[in-house]
């Protein structure tokens, strides 16, 4: 048995709600976690004013029915299959969306990845130095292979990282938040702020709103 490569082109579909204008403040690039579809992802960010935000929500391309039930459908952006070459096809994906909504200069520009959605949030960011004014790391891990260097590049005048955590999320035991802090402190120094919400492993408008507001 012989596992060959080939290469070829997809499309894909992304979401966004609202509308880019001059009157836009805040525009935010949104990776879901695992078992999201961008479209239901997106509608986590409805409550913020509308003429002020504008959400982008990339879409995981491998897509499964949940729960083996043939209803609902959800999507992962990797698994530990052919990784690295997953990656770079999110990379591209990711990479592709940004490009194509053309985002001002007189915003502020805010990638924000949950769950699974942290570790290719972090690689695009890292690999392609995307400037942003905030980064938000939500329940999420780090993948080990980032360092330093890759985020070199950040201002600490400029960008704001905050690493959030609910303090009833299953995933994250006191042992797993040591890890991810001693993670966070190994590319980021002490410029990232910490913090949590009462909540489990689950995505809420009041983080959203509260992350806004900080």
């Amino acid at each position: 048995m012989e596992e060959k490569e080939i290469t070829y082109q997809i499309t894909n579909t992304y979401s966004t709600m609202n509308v880019l204008t001059e009157k836009t403040k805040h525009v935010w690039f949104v990776c879901h976690g695992i078992g999201f579809l961008s479209r239901y992802f997106i509608k986590y960010f409805d409550q913020l004013n509308a003429e002020e935000n504008y959400i982008i929500a990339p879409q995981a391309a491998s897509k499964y029915y949940l729960k083996n039930e043939y209803k609902h459908v959800g999507a992962s952006w990797l698994t530990r299959e052919n990784t690295q070459t997953e990656i770079t096809n999110v990379m591209a994906n990711l990479n592709a969306i940004y490009h194509a909504e053309k985002i001002p200069d007189h915003v502020n520009f805010y990638v924000l990845g949950f769950s699974q959605g942290v570790s290719v949030a972090l690689r695009w960011v890292s690999r392609y130095k995307i400037p942003c004014d905030r980064l938000y790391i939500y329940a999420g891990s780090i993948p080990t292979e980032l360092t330093s260097e890759g985020f070199a590049y950040i201002n600490p005048n400029k960008t704001k990282i905050y690493n959030i955590v609910g303090l009833q999320d299953e995933y994250f035991t006191e042992a797993r938040m040591q890890q991810e802090h001693e993670k966070m402190e190994l590319l980021f120094g002490n410029n990232y702020i910490f913090k949590t919400y009462e909540g489990t492993h689950k995505v809420s408008r009041n983080v959203v709103e509260m992350l806004l507001k900080s």
